[in-house]
C-alpha cells in the first residue's frame, strides 16, 4: 500500500502541463518494460528490492495520471491491487480455493480459478473464471504473444454478481504475465466493449521508455 501511495505521489506532476516526459519509480525499484496500449493507457512493469524473487509490479496511467498499481507473483496471482479512481485496495486471500496458475495454462492449455480478494474499503470479492489458450500466436511490435480466451465473473460477499467479462487476452511466456486484449463487460447497468490491446513494447534505453504519457486512443471524453 505504501508503494502504491509513493507511486501516486511521484506521478502527481505527470498530470500537470509542465509534466516531465518520464515517470519516476520509487528507490529500489527497476523497470524492464513499458507498454503503450490502444485505450489511452501506458503500463510500466517493474520489480522492487525486498519483494519475493518471482514477484513483479505494474503501474498504469491514463491522461489524468496513475489509475492502477498492482503486484503479481510468478503464477500471475493478484497479490495486491490499488484502484486509484475508486480508492480501494485489494489483497489476495491466504488460501485460495483454486489459485490462478499461468504454469497450468501453459502446460495444459486451460486454467480454472476461484479465489477471493479482501478489501477494507469494499469487502470481499470472489473471482471465478477460466483462461484458455487458443493455439494462436500473435506478434505485436516484434513481440510474440500467445492468445487466450477468458471468462471471469466477480461476486460480492453475499454471492451477488457484480460484473462479468468475456474476451481475448494474451500471455507472455518469457515475462510470465497477462496482457490485456478485447472483451465485453456486463454489469447491472448494461454491457460495454473494451479494447486495451498492446500497441508498442518499449525497453530500457529506447525512446518512450517510462513515458508518463499514453499515446494511442487518447483525446476522447473520459467518463
Amino acid at each position: 500500500m505504501r508503494l502504491a501511495l509513493a507511486l501516486i505521489a511521484l506521478a502527481g506532476p505527470a498530470i500537470a502541463q509542465d509534466a516531465p516526459a518520464t515517470f519516476s519509480l520509487p528507490a529500489g525499484c527497476d523497470a524492464y518494460l513499458t507498454v503503450q496500449s490502444e485505450s489511452c493507457q501506458v503500463d510500466h512493469h517493474f520489480t522492487c528490492a525486498g519483494d519475493p524473487a518471482d514477484h513483479q509490479r505494474r503501474v498504469s496511467l491514463d491522461e489524468r495520471g496513475v489509475t492502477y498499481v498492482g503486484e503479481i507473483d510468478g503464477e500471475t496471482q493478484w497479490i495486491n491491487s490499488f484502484h486509484v479512481l475508486s480508492g480501494h485496495h485489494e489483497r489476495l486471500e491466504s488460501d485460495p480455493a483454486e489459485p490462478a496458475s499461468i504454469s497450468d495454462l501453459i502446460k495444459m492449455g486451460v486454467d480454472d480459478y476461484d479465489f477471493r480478494t479482501l478489501s477494507d474499503e469494499i469487502g470481499t470479492t470472489r473471482y471465478v473464471g477460466q483462461d484458455t489458450l487458443t493455439g494462436r500466436e500473435i506478434t505485436i511490435d516484434g513481440v510474440t504473444l500467445a492468445e487466450t480466451t477468458y471468462d471471469i465473473t466477480a461476486y460480492d460477499e453475499a454471492g451477488n454478481e457484480i460484473w462479468s467479462s468475456k474476451g481475448n487476452e494474451f500471455i507472455s511466456r518469457d515475462w510470465r504475465m497477462f496482457l490485456a486484449g478485447t472483451g465485453v463487460v456486463t454489469t447491472a447497468d448494461g454491457q460495454y466493449d473494451k479494447n486495451n490491446r498492446p500497441v508498442e513494447f518499449i525497453f530500457p534505453g529506447e525512446p518512450g521508455f517510462l513515458s508518463s504519457s499514453p499515446k494511442h486512443g487518447c483525446g476522447v471524453a473520459i467518463s
